[in-house]
């Protein structure tokens, strides 16, 4: 394994460049500074050329200073008030100065007839030379941007000479070489994925010992594409592969490749090759890879060139080296499908390995390596919070536990609790708590009536998701939440289960219209819901026994974009009436059957209202409580024994 690298040390041309500056800014300061502490300090009024006239016809001039167009003179202060009045000096420093005489200033013209006057009144004349500018000036004025000039120019060519050209380093690659991990990362960091490791080893083992693959003339895979939702461990799982194999770690985002420059993509490519070529064997991993690698021809007004060039600069380098030379490429990616298929050809990107978001399993080993280094309360049961996450990824468990370690310090507590674990779950899964948010009585009461009906009808159809709470405190957007969590993690959906769905959903609406009579904008996103739930049923699962197995319209998509922009319609007008008409038949008749419900059971909803409005939040355990109390009335469509089609 190479050794260690030392940190690079700054280059000779940002120390001469410092040093320049600072005794540049050294010697403007004391230039300014003795420019300012060498003004004179005595207080000098100015007045005009008819009061100094009269000031000598007075007698009160004894002795003038004259320096080119100007006179300097001392007047007494009882002549100089007589003639002047009492003015504000020009210049006054510090504090003022208790004499019987004033100093006087006055710009005189080019006037004859003066020096006779003063000469007549006996008044000594002195004369001082025109001003000459101090050699300081002359030096500010003349050769200090010479030496600027000079400075800048020696600056540069440090710069090209020492720091290679920094100005011309864009087609350098912008990767990240991690050579020795400070704390390494290895596969016990990295939990649940027992697939994805076994998938990677081998290349660990080939980085190890090259020969042992050689032998019998296998070759490793070049290329290894890490594919999986956003906060699977992607990223942590490249990281542990170059922490277990002891080799040097190159690093770089997909988008760090493309700058505003052309040709910059693909020089930066090439340079991180080379990087790699210097550093083998290593691992080179590239992070989101569709921002370069998606399919080429399909942008907007033609493609973009600049990407493409990228690309193809990619491609040819991933085909020019040998896998003999210890250079394994790792990429991750979320948008697998947009990436085009040169890259995933064997021979570059090789093999693909699934990183899929976590089991009940995987999720309980994941928080026990998220919680390894902190207390924990005895209540604290890993098991129950596992169960309770259904569709966490890896990511999203590290941040449940690391809001319940700041939900625990807020409160001044030695130890995270289990409270502390559900707090934190339910302002991720349902919004930070408003609590400052001022609601009037008649909506609390409405939006109580709301969330019963949801978890009211939840709870009196068999099989459907279990209501872990219910709250009428607004969280997030939200002015209540009804949360439900399934017993297992779930990867398919009946149709059975898809109708219940709906009808839950629909609770709310239908609670509010049995008991106010009217309808609000609450249950907005509940009806979007539903509607869309219902319309996949029917043009994308096949769930419609009268339309039958079909599906209906096509997505229009650009990969370059990434997205979906619309859907096709290859379907006829007759179609698409009964399309409406099915999704509108499914819908209406949820609805119905969660008002019969709730009509049914009209007791147990003002019973759960009731718990609502005076604790606000009712857990799964204490709902059940309220409604052991009451015989209900279960739904007859959705129970097993009676099963009807929708």
């Amino acid at each position: 394994m190479p050794s260690p690298r030392k940190p690079k040390p700054p280059t000779p041309g940002s120390n001469f460049a410092k040093s320049i500056i600072t005794w540049l800014i050294i010697a403007i300061i004391m230039i300014i500074a003795f420019n300012f502490f060498n003004v004179s300090q005595e207080q000098v009024y100015e007045i005009n050329y008819t009061q100094f006239l009269e000031l000598v016809k007075r007698g009160a001039v004894k002795s003038v200073v004259m320096k080119e167009y100007t006179i300097y003179t001392e007047v007494n202060k009882k002549d100089f008030e007589a003639v002047v009045g009492k003015v504000k000096p020009i210049f006054e420093w510090g504090r003022r100065q208790k004499r019987a005489f004033y100093k006087v200033k006055v710009n005189v013209p080019n006037d004859p007839e003066l020096i006779k006057l003063l000469k007549s009144k006996g008044i000594q004349i002195y004369v001082k030379p025109p001003h000459k500018p101090s050699w300081y000036m002359n030096f500010l004025s003349s050769w200090l941007p010479l030496i600027v000039l000079v400075a800048v120019w020696i600056f540069f060519m440090k710069q090209m000479q020492a720091g290679s050209g920094r100005a011309f380093t864009f087609g350098k690659s912008r990767a990240r070489i991690i050579v020795d991990q400070g704390k390494k990362v290895t596969f016990s960091d990295v939990a649940d994925i027992e697939e994805a490791k076994e998938e990677v080893k081998e290349i660990i083992e080939f980085l190890k010992d090259p020969k042992k693959f050689q032998r019998l003339g296998g070759k490793m895979p070049k290329g290894i594409l890490l594919v999986g939702p956003p906060g699977t461990g992607k990223t942590l799982l490249a990281k542990a592969i170059a922490g277990e194999a002891g080799v040097p770690f190159l690093s770089i985002s997909g988008s760090e490749f493309v700058e505003m420059f052309v040709g910059v993509g693909a020089a930066r490519v090439r340079d991180l090759f080379d990087q790699a070529r210097k550093h083998a064997p290593c691992i080179v991993f590239i992070d989101e890879i569709d921002a370069v690698g998606r399919h080429r021809g399909a942008g907007l007004g033609g493609g973009h060139d600049e990407r493409e060039q990228t690309l193809n600069q990619l491609l040819v380098e991933m085909d020019g080296f040998d896998t003999s030379e210890g250079i394994v490429i790792l990429a991750a990616t979320n948008r697998p499908d947009i990436l085009d298929p040169a890259l995933l050809r064997p021979g570059r990107f090789d093999r693909r390995v699934v990183i899929p978001k976590p089991d009940v399993k995987g999720r309980l080993e994941i928080l026990k390596v998220h919680v390894k280094n902190k207390p924990l309360a005895e209540d604290v049961d890993l098991e129950v919070i596992a169960k309770g996450t259904p569709g966490f990824s890896g990511a999203d468990l590290a941040n449940l536990v690391n809001e319940a370690a700041l939900i625990a310090a807020r409160k001044g507590k030695d130890k995270i609790e289990m409270e502390d674990f559900e707090e934190a779950k339910d302002k991720i899964l349902m919004g930070v708590e408003r609590k400052s948010m001022i609601i009037s009585e008649e909506e609390k009461k409405l939006t109580a009536y709301h969330e019963a009906g949801h978890a009211l009808v939840a709870k009196l159809i068999p099989g459907s998701d279990p209501v872990h709470k219910v709250t009428i405190i607004p969280r997030g957007l939200a002015l209540g939440v009804t949360q439900q969590l399934p017993e297992e993690d779930r990867h398919m959906h009946t149709k059975e289960y898809l109708l219940k769905l709906i009808t839950v959903l629909l609770g709310g609406r239908a609670a509010e219209e049995i008991v106010f009579g009217e309808q609000t904008t609450g249950a907005a996103s509940d009806l979007e819901r539903a509607t869309e739930i219902a319309r996949k049923m029917v043009c994308v699962f096949g769930m419609s026994e009268k339309l039958g197995p079909l599906t209906f319209g096509k997505k229009d998509e650009l990969i370059f974009l990434g997205k979906e922009l619309a859907t096709h319609k290859e379907y006829s007008e007759k179609t698409a009436q009964e399309i409406d008409e099915e999704v509108k038949r499914i819908v209406v008749s949820c609805y119905e059957e969660a008002k019969k419900l709730l009509m049914e059971n009209r007791e147990a909803l003002e019973a759960v209202v009731s718990a609502l409005l005076e604790k606000e939040v009712l857990s799964g355990e204490e709902l059940d409580e309220i409604l052991s109390k009451f015989e209900l009335k279960y739904s007859e469509r959705f129970t097993k024994k009676e099963k009807k089609s929708a």
